[in-house]
């Protein structure tokens, strides 16, 4: 069936004309200011019964009227909002940069790191506090009980090997913004000592870090091919928060360091 038939249907489902549309359409265009939200019965005619795509204005006024997700309507013209998150996880970059995990229709499953070693449960905490094992599909009420709306979210580099191997590029990482203060050692274990998200004004690195007489120091992982790195604080960097959990690939990018530590950057 066609798109436009489609609309059709939902529209003689609600029982209403497409004179009802033009009327309704318009106080959405009021409201908005904008002339585009308006939805004529001509234009309406057309689109049912042709193959034209509708503008995003005008999808909007629609999944109102309608009483449907603009999600729904994207997909009855081919755009799928939840191959979104599919594609940025099979498109990684070189840098490190925040990213945000958005969920297109909540009744849909997406992709997300699965099966947790033993020691995780999830009626306890709300944070993804250890190492997943693989990728996989969780439905979105359980992807909400991890809290993903009041996180950041970054993604460690391809090339960044800050951190390697204790985290490896190609990584996200869940971001706790209220932890930006940086907390001073001892540590028992490497897996104790604070994690930071932080953000270099053109570019960012997540490590762990010092801070001393106004210079902000990124450590690097002791098997590490990185050095140490200042900046000066705080103009030149700052703290985005505290990483609070990670989903990390096991196997390698095959782009990235398929051969093993061979393959690894120098230290200069």
């Amino acid at each position: 069936m066609r798109a436009g038939e489609r609309l059709k249907n939902l529209r003689n489902r609600l029982g209403i004309s497409t004179r009802d549309v033009e009327d309704l359409s318009r106080k959405i265009a009021q409201d908005e200011g904008n002339d585009d939200f308006q939805i004529s019965n001509g234009w309406l005619t057309q689109i049912e019964n042709t193959d034209s795509v509708p503008s995003i204005h005008k999808l909007f006024s629609l999944s109102i009227i309608y009483r449907t997700t603009f999600h729904e309507l994207l997909s009855l013209f081919g755009v799928d909002l939840t191959r979104i998150l599919r594609y940025q996880f099979s498109m990684p970059l070189e840098r490190t940069h925040l990213a945000k995990l958005e969920v297109a229709d909540e009744s849909q499953p997406v992709t997300f790191p699965v099966r947790f070693d033993r020691g995780f449960h999830i009626e306890r905490s709300s944070l993804l506090s250890r190492m997943v094992e693989v990728w996989g599909e969780v439905p979105v009420p359980i992807i909400q009980s991890l809290d993903l709306r009041h996180n950041l979210y970054g993604y460690i580099g391809l090339r960044d090997f800050m951190l390697y191997p204790l985290l490896r590029p190609g990584s996200f990482v869940q971001i706790d913004g209220g932890q930006n203060e940086i907390q001073p050692g001892p540590w028992r274990t490497e897996l104790d000592r604070p994690i930071y998200f932080i953000e270099l004004r053109e570019t960012y690195a997540c490590s762990w870090c010092e801070l001393n007489n106004g210079k902000l120091t990124l450590v690097p992982h002791p098997l590490s091919p990185c050095t140490t790195q200042q900046y000066a604080w705080p103009e030149d960097a700052e703290i985005v928060g505290r990483v609070t959990g990670v989903a990390m690939r096991l196997v390698n990018h095959s782009e990235d360091y398929s051969h093993g530590a061979a393959r690894l950057p120098k230290r200069s």
